[in-house]
C-alpha cells in the first residue's frame, strides 16, 4: 500500500500546488490513501468549511492541522460534523472534533490516520508523548496501518516521537516548519519517519509569507502583517510503502514538484 502525506497547504497558492499536481503525482505513485495537512489553507492562517470541501475534492482522503486550527471560527462547528477533519488530540479535552479517523485506503484496507501536536517553543498542551503510549495500541485494534503527522516546532521533539514509536506505527511525519527536510528514512523497527514533509504554497516566500513583512518584523522586532506570497508553487510530499498485513513501512522517500 502506497500512502501520499502532503505538507502544509499555505492558502490560495497552495490550493492551487495542490490542483496542479495532486492527481498526477497519484497517478504516477499508484497512491492508495492521500492525507495532507490543511491548517494554514485559508488565508495562510486557520481552515474555512468550504475550502476544506475543496481540498477533499481534489481528492485528498483525510485532513490534518496542528495550532492554527482554530484561527478562523467557522471551523468550530465544522469540524465536529466532518470526520474527515482531524485536530491535534493532545489539545485539552472538551475541544470539538476527532484527532484520528480510520479511513479505508483503495485496497480496502483500514487506515488510521492520527494528529498530534509537540509542546517545544509552542503552546503549553497535553503530553504528545503519553496520549500516544495510551490510544496507538486502541488504532492498533481498529486498523493495521496506522500514520502519525506530528505537528510542532522542534526537530528533536519529531525524531524523539519517532524513535519512541518506532516499531508501533506505520509512519511518523512531521509539520508545522514548512521547510522540506532531507532526512526521510525507515527506522529499525519499520517505522517510516520524516522530520518536517515542507509545504504546498508560495516557493519564493519566507514559511509561504511575503518576504518584506517577514524581514521586517526580525529587522526590527515589531509587529508586522503577515500575508500569503504569490508567484511560483512548490508541492512538497511524502511517499510511504507500507506492508499491509504487518503494518511496517517498506519505504519512504520524497515527491517534489515546482510550477510557475
Amino acid at each position: 500500500m502506497k500512502i501520499l502525506f502532503i505538507g502544509d497547504i499555505v492558502g490560495r497558492p497552495g490550493r492551487r500546488a495542490l490542483r496542479e499536481h495532486l492527481s498526477a503525482v497519484q497517478q504516477d505513485q499508484e497512491i492508495d490513501l492521500t492525507i495532507a495537512n490543511v491548517e494554514n489553507c485559508a488565508g495562510g492562517f486557520g481552515v474555512l468549511p468550504k475550502l476544506a470541501e475543496q481540498i477533499l475534492a481534489m481528492g485528498v482522503d483525510v485532513m490534518t492541522s496542528g495550532n492554527h486550527i482554530w484561527d478562523k471560527k467557522d471551523v468550530l462547528d465544522y469540524i465536529g460534523q466532518q470526520p474527515l477533519l482531524l485536530r491535534p488530540g493532545n489539545f485539552p479535552p472538551g475541544n470539538p472534533g476527532a484527532w484520528s479517523a480510520v479511513v479505508e485506503s483503495k485496497s480496502g484496507v483500514p487506515v488510521a490516520v492520527a494528529n498530534l501536536q509537540g509542546r517545544v517553543f509552542m503552546a503549553p498542551i497535553d503530553c504528545p508523548f503519553q496520549m500516544a503510549e495510551r490510544e496507538i495500541p486502541r488504532l492498533k485494534q481498529k486498523a493495521p496501518v496506522v500514520f502519525l503527522d506530528f505537528h510542532c516546532e522542534a526537530t528533536s521533539e519529531k525524531e524523539a516521537m519517532g524513535w519512541f514509536l518506532d516499531g508501533q506505527v506505520s509512519c511518523v511525519v512531521g509539520t508545522h516548519t514548512h521547510v522540506a527536510t532531507a532526512d526521510a528514512r525507515v527506522l529499525p523497527g519499520g517505522t517510516a519517519y520524516v522530520t518536517d514533509v515542507g509545504m504546498t504554497g508560495p516557493r519564493d516566500a519566507i514559511i509561504g509569507m511575503k518576504i518584506e513583512p517577514s524581514l521586517a518584523r526580525l529587522r526590527t522586532a515589531r509587529s508586522h502583517r503577515f500575508a500569503v506570497a504569490k508567484g511560483a508553487v512548490i508541492f512538497n510530499s511524502v511517499v510511504v510503502d507500507v506492508d499491509e498485513e504487518t503494518g511496517l513501512a517498506r519505504s519512504i522517500h520524497r515527491v517534489d514538484r515546482v510550477s510557475e
